[in-house]
C-alpha cells in the first residue's frame, strides 16, 4: 500500500505548533490589563471598552513589522528583544494621535517552528506590552515550509487604542512660535537596517561579535538595542499639558514624519547641535560617507519621539521628562511658510 501522507509530511507540524499555546497563554496573561476577556487561542482576541470613561471614545489603530533588522537577531540567535521592537513600532504610532492602547495582536511566520525561538519571541511582545501597558490578546503562528530559509521568520503586530475625540492629536493646532521638543531615542530603533547592514557588515567587514570601542559594546548589541516605547512617558504629559502635535520618528527620519503633522502654513526650523546624537550615527555617516539629507531622511539620529508644544510650557515640559530619567531637548520652532516652501529646515 502506498504511504497515506499527512500534512506533517509536507513540512507542518500542527501538533507541535498546538503544544505551544499554553506556554503562550502564560506569557500572554502576563500583559492582562482591565478589558481584557478570557485568554489567547480562540478565533479572535475579545476586549470590552469601558465606554463610561468617554463622551466619545475613537478607536486608533497601527500596525508595522520591524523590517531588516531580523537578519541581526538571526545572526546573533538572540530572539527575546525583538518582540519589543515589534510592539514599539505600533503603539508609538498610535500614541502620537494621543491615544492610549489597549491591546496588541501579532503574527509570526517561520519555515519550520521551533519552539524555543517562538517563545522568546512572544516573551519579548509580552515585554514590550508591558512597557506600553496595553495587553497582548491573541495572535497567529504560522509554519510555511520552504518559504524562509533555515532558522528564519518574519514578524508583523496590530495594535489598537483608544482617545476622546475632543482630544484628538492631529497637528491642526500648530501654531506659529510653538517650540519643538525632541525625546531621546535608545540608538537606531527599527528602521534603516538594510543601509546599517551594508555598511557595517559589508564594507567594515565586522561581523556580529565585533567590539566598537567608541559605542562601548558589539556591533550585535548595538544593533539590537529595543525600540524606545513612549506611550507611558507620553500619557502624563497628553494629560497634563495641551500638546499640539506628536511626531513618532521612524522610516523618513526628522524630515519626512515632522512634515505629516505641520499644517501647510507652518514650517519647523531645528537646530542642528541642540541634542546629543549617540556615536552610532556618526559612524555610519563617517563609514557610508553619508550627506546630512540622507542621514536625516534615513536615521531618527537621536530623536525617537518630537512634540510640538506652547512656548509657554516647553521647558516645563523638558524639566517633566528629565524627571521621569528621559534625555529631552527643545531643538527648534515653528515659523510661518511660504507656499511650496519645505517644511522642515535644518540650521
Amino acid at each position: 500500500m502506498k504511504k497515506s501522507l499527512t500534512y506533517a509530511d509536507s513540512g507542518v507540524d500542527v501538533d507541535k505548533a498546538n503544544a505551544l499555546i499554553p506556554e503562550i497563554k502564560k506569557i500572554a496573561r502576563t500583559t492582562n490589563r482591565p478589558g481584557v476577556i478570557g485568554d489567547i487561542g480562540g478565533f479572535g482576541g475579545l476586549f470590552s471598552l469601558n465606554t463610561n470613561q468617554f463622551k466619545q471614545p475613537v478607536l486608533i489603530s497601527a500596525t508595522d513589522g520591524v523590517g531588516t533588522k531580523l537578519r541581526v537577531a538571526f545572526m546573533m540567535e538572540k530572539h527575546d528583544t525583538i518582540g519589543i521592537d515589534l510592539v514599539a513600532m505600533c503603539v508609538n504610532d498610535i500614541v502620537v494621535q494621543g491615544a492610549k492602547p489597549l491591546f496588541f495582536l501579532d503574527y509570526i511566520s517561520s519555515g519550520k517552528l521551533l519552539p524555543h525561538v517562538i517563545l522568546d519571541i512572544v516573551q519579548g511582545i509580552a515585554d514590550g506590552c508591558r512597557q506600553a501597558d496595553c495587553a497582548l490578546i491573541g495572535g497567529e503562528t504560522a509554519e510555511m515550509p520552504d518559504f524562509y530559509r533555515p532558522k528564519e521568520y518574519d514578524i508583523c503586530g496590530f495594535s489598537v487604542g483608544v482617545v476622546e475625540n475632543t482630544k484628538i492629536i492631529d497637528g491642526s493646532n500648530i501654531s506659529v512660535g510653538n517650540k519643538i521638543i525632541g525625546i531621546a531615542s535608545s540608538g537606531l530603533h527599527s528602521n534603516g537596517f538594510s543601509l546599517v547592514r551594508k555598511i557595517l557588515f559589508d564594507k567594515l567587514n565586522y561581523n556580529e561579535t565585533s567590539y566598537i570601542a567608541d559605542l562601548k559594546q558589539t556591533v550585535g548589541e548595538c544593533l539590537l538595542t529595543p525600540t524606545t516605547i513612549y506611550s507611558e512617558m507620553l500619557q502624563p504629559l497628553i494629560r497634563d499639558f495641551n500638546i499640539s502635535g506628536l511626531a513618532h520618528i521612524t522610516g523618513g527620519g526628522l524630515i519626512d514624519n515632522i512634515s505629516r503633522i505641520l499644517p501647510r502654513a507652518c514650517k519647523a526650523i531645528i537646530q542642528r547641535l541642540s541634542w546629543d546624537i549617540p556615536p552610532i550615527f556618526s559612524l555610519l555617516q563617517d563609514a557610508g560617507n553619508i550627506s546630512d539629507n540622507e542621514m536625516l531622511r534615513t536615521f531618527n539620529n537621536g530623536i525617537g519621539m518630537v512634540a510640538i508644544i506652547h512656548e509657554s510650557q516647553a521647558i516645563e515640559i523638558v524639566e517633566r521628562l528629565k524627571a521621569m530619567n528621559e534625555n529631552a531637548w527643545i531643538i527648534g520652532e515653528i515659523q510661518s511658510a511660504k507656499e511650496g516652501e519645505s517644511q522642515v529646515h535644518f540650521v
